[in-house]
């Protein structure tokens, strides 16, 4: 693991990602952004919303972390439950590697799916969009066995090889993408994976092991890097994916050999070096980060300090503070327009979003009665931000779109 001595280097971690959306935050409230003022006497109203969406979805309590795991959960069923009852038991650590690889590829394949894109499910008879609908889709690829180099013997895995040759053809054909189905950004997405197996087989360290290159050996990995105690902290997980992952990003930044990816330009910041007027938000990173969680848990890992990852900077959760006009734009005639998710407003946005999340954390935890241990972060991320800002936007707008239109190159977010 780096250092961080270098400038640049120093953005590879969540304590970069919360400083400088806090930056952001400080410049906000002193007036002194192009694009927001934030009130933050409206901060209860958009916390009252969470808690309702915590008692809602989690009556009974003990809320999960927001991970990709939930949404294999549907209609009631546990679809990766049901894959794993037609299959051979498997012993913790490939069960762990297994679902760590599914995790990868079913989060770097999450950004935009845009409004009109389903995949029809047969076995669930679901046809579904959005997050959930590549998460079904991914599932499926994955069960198929699409990136297994043995996929009639071992298909619940994902190997380097299958990856770096991944064709754009193919990955249509897995999530249904059709000029009448269009899903934004197929051949980016299939560059993305392609790019994750080079990345891959330049880590040997991280994901080679037992003669195969794949995603799952990070566990084998953190695990090695764990205390005596099986102890992993939360931050180890996140900058151990930024460091040997970042270069799998289109569009990625190069400083030196430091690869920043997810990260926007925002030339307010008044800083010193390399890295100057960048805010970085890691984003996939981090809900990967979260997703990697519990494998990690359920093969013997302790997980410690998860709120050192910080909230996401993604527009449900960006949504939820515009909604509630916690976040109120200085040009309303914003809102017509579509914006590029590079532009300094979209940057100025989510790093707004993620200094709020950590704020509207407090607020929820006193409203519900928890702390911290009981209600971290991650938690309230899934009880939580996101599905009231689904559900706010759906009240306010027919179908249900964020308040902010983005243009994505089905990358990002």
């Amino acid at each position: 693991m780096r250092t961080h001595a270098d400038p640049a280097a120093a953005l590879l971690t969540p304590e970069a990602v919360r400083e400088r959306c806090g930056k952001v935050f400080d410049l906000a409230l002193s007036g002194r952004t192009k694009h927001f003022d934030v009130d933050l006497a409206r901060l209860d109203v958009a916390a009252g919303l969470v808690v309702s969406e915590i008692r809602r979805n989690y009556p009974r309590g003990n809320v999960p972390l927001h991970s990709r795991w939930r949404h294999f959960e549907l209609n009631g069923r546990d679809l990766w439950a049901e894959i794993l009852a037609h299959h051979q038991p498997m012993a913790p650590d490939a069960l762990a590697r297994a679902r760590i690889d599914l995790a990868v590829i079913s989060v770097l394949l999450d950004a935009g799916a845009g409004a009109d894109w389903h995949y029809n499910d047969a076995p669930t008879e679901l046809a579904i969009g959005r997050s959930e609908g590549l998460a079904l889709a991914s599932l499926r690829m994955f069960e198929a066995g699409l990136l297994s180099s043995t996929p009639n013997e071992d298909p619940l895995r994902v190997d380097q090889e299958k990856l770096e040759n991944l064709k754009p053809e193919a990955l249509a054909h897995a999530f249904q993408a059709t000029p009448q189905n269009a899903l934004p950004g197929i051949d980016l997405r299939t560059r993305l994976l392609n790019n994750l197996g080079r990345a891959l087989a330049a880590a040997p360290s991280v994901f080679a092991g037992n003669g195969s290159v794949r995603p799952g050996h990070i566990y084998d990995y953190l695990k090695s890097r764990s205390d005596a105690g099986g102890t992993v902290p939360a931050r180890l997980i996140l900058i151990t994916l930024l460091e040997h992952l970042g270069a799998a990003w289109p569009g990625a930044r190069r400083f030196g050999d430091v690869v920043i990816a997810d990260a926007g330009d925002f030339p307010l910041l008044e800083l010193a070096g390399a890295a100057d007027g960048i805010v970085p938000f890691h984003k996939l990173s981090q809900w990967l980060s979260y997703s990697l969680i519990e494998p990690l848990q359920e093969a013997g890992l302790t997980i410690s300090n998860l709120d050192d990852l910080t909230g996401l900077a993604e527009y449900r959760n960006g949504g939820l503070f515009i909604d509630t006009r916690v976040l109120v734009l200085k040009d309303r005639s914003a809102l017509d327009r579509a914006h590029d998710a590079t532009s300094e407003l979209i940057v100025e946005w989510r790093a707004l979003t993620v200094a709020l999340l950590d704020r509207l954390a407090v607020r929820v935890r006193e409203m519900t009665g928890t702390d911290a241990t009981s209600l971290p972060l991650g938690a309230v991320l899934q009880g939580g931000t996101w599905s009231a800002g689904r559900r706010i936007a759906a009240d306010l707008r027919p179908g249900g779109p964020p308040p902010l239109t983005i243009t994505t190159d089905g990358t990002l977010f």
